[in-house]
């Protein structure tokens, strides 16, 4: 069988500046089209970073011309990409957190974030989910942080025939050993590979943990990120199994970004 290449972007993003995190997403498809990657997942509201006070003024449609660049790529590189914005929608008064899905066609796939974090409601609406995704031969169901915390969901993904449950996440120091037991236990107990992408850096006062990672269909722990950082985490699937490793992005170093204050 020819291999099959999945990654997670671990990116560390500036605080609502879009234009540099487009910047960043463009570095990190660029790295991971030079590996042969099939299907890139990026965190939770990576284009904007995790800012719930900042969502209802960086929503995007969802013709949303600004990810044109992303979607060219996407093509160009034959490569399915997930990044996270905020979603506006005519007829809701919040934002909902969004997977903006860019299809190797040209095409664009929405997933909504299903369920919120306690007080996540302020600030956004909860979504719909979205459809599975056919990667490479393999069947793939997408996830947002809180959703795998319901097990309702997971385990409807894997009922569906779902064969890797990718998630995009923030999850912090304190919650990540209970959060990564619990995906391994998904990946365990419902024989189904599980991909999280998680911040690398600090987002909306939220110190995130990094070590984004991948389990196996038996639960094995594949790769896992070495802690924060811009790093892309690459898996394969070749005859014999999993193989994973994670590479390092060298980016343009930080600068302090300019965030425009929520409108009243």
């Amino acid at each position: 069988m020819s291999p099959v290449t999945f990654a997670a972007a671990q990116c560390a993003i500036r605080a609502g500046d879009i234009s540099a995190n487009l910047t960043l997403h463009t570095q990190f498809m660029q790295h991971a089209r030079e590996h042969g990657v099939g299907f890139l997942l990026f965190p939770e509201l990576s284009l904007t970073g995790y800012e719930p006070t900042l969502a209802k003024n960086l929503a995007q449609d969802l013709d949303c011309a600004l990810l044109a660049p992303l979607r060219q790529l996407a093509q160009e590189a034959c490569m399915t990409t997930v990044v996270g914005l905020p979603l506006h929608l005519s007829n809701q008064e919040k934002p909902l957190i969004a997977a903006f899905i860019l299809h190797p066609d040209g095409s664009l796939g929405i997933y909504t974030k299903q369920h919120l974090h306690p007080g996540e409601e302020h600030y956004f609406n909860p979504g719909k989910g979205g459809d599975l995704m056919c990667i490479e031969g393999l069947t793939v169901a997408l996830s947002v942080c809180a959703d795998f915390t319901h097990a309702e969901h997971p385990s409807r993904a894997a009922a569906q025939g779902a064969q890797v449950y990718a998630t995009s996440v923030l999850i912090g120091e304190t919650g990540h050993p209970h959060d990564s037991t619990l995906l391994q236990g998904y990946a365990k107990h419902l024989q189904m590979a599980v991909l999280m992408s998680n911040h690398g850096g600090s987002t909306g006062g939220w110190a995130s943990a990094g070590k984004s990672a991948f389990w196996d269909e038996q639960g094995q722990c594949v790769a896992t990120t070495t802690g924060t950082g811009n790093r892309l985490l690459i898996i394969t699937k070749k005859t014999q199994g999993w193989k994973g490793v994670e590479e390092p992005l060298s980016v343009a170093p930080k600068v302090q970004a300019k965030v425009t204050p929520q409108q009243e």
